[in-house]
């Protein structure tokens, strides 16, 4: 099972300052539905955070596209759904990331070479055997496989996944198996985590 932590992250990491560590406690309720919050209490989990002063430089912003091009999911959605089962992923969880790393544009390239819906780096790329980057079905389907590859490594938890595919596994594991304290990587984390809470609850609303 996907650890997955709900949306008040965004929050906590929002309200903290970066220069004072800040405990952050999972609450697991007894429908299984998971939160975070900062109160300590015994039954809670501390979920680490990587903390330190805030860079002095303005972080790199995630990709920027038309805003309408979020209309064109729907044709995507075959190809999400193939790779999600082909990976044993949940579909709103592939759809959260595309939406957040390039609004659904099969196109969009980072300043950094990062390219296509899933926005993968040109070595994890090769590393992937995608070809074509800008092919949405390569680079659903690599970027899926990626994701698969980062939740093995590290035990299913869905923040630390995140933050590895965006900052890098290296990166994470460099804090202790944290999310690093990088600006964009804290932003990304709970942005992705947003739209699977919303992508999940429009898939359970009847049609």
């Amino acid at each position: 099972m996907i650890k997955v932590p709900v949306l008040v992250l965004s929050c906590i990491l929002a309200s903290t300052s970066f220069d004072a560590p800040a405990d952050i406690y999972r609450v697991v309720s007894a429908n299984g539905s998971i939160t975070l919050t900062n109160i300590q209490r015994s039954d809670r989990k501390l979920v680490r955070v990587a903390r330190e002063k805030p860079l002095r430089v303005k972080a790199p912003a995630l990709v920027q596209v038309p805003r309408e091009s979020h209309s064109t999911a729907p044709r995507y959605a075959l190809i999400v759904a193939q790779a999600a089962f082909d990976y044993d992923l949940p579909a709103e969880l592939l759809h959260a990331v595309i939406k957040t790393e390039s609004n659904y544009d099969p196109a969009a390239l980072s300043p950094k070479g990062a390219a296509g819906l899933m926005q993968l780096m040109p070595a994890t790329a090769r590393d992937l055997g995608v070809q074509d980057v800008f092919d949405p079905a390569a680079n659903v389907r690599g970027g899926a496989r990626y994701l698969k590859r980062l939740l093995k490594m590290f035990d299913n938890d869905l923040s630390l996944t995140l933050a590895a595919y965006n900052a890098g596994p290296g990166a994470v594991l460099a804090y202790g198996s944290a999310i690093p304290p990088y600006p964009e990587t804290q932003r990304y984390v709970p942005s992705v985590l947003g739209h699977y809470q919303r992508f999940q609850a429009d898939a359970k609303r009847p049609r």
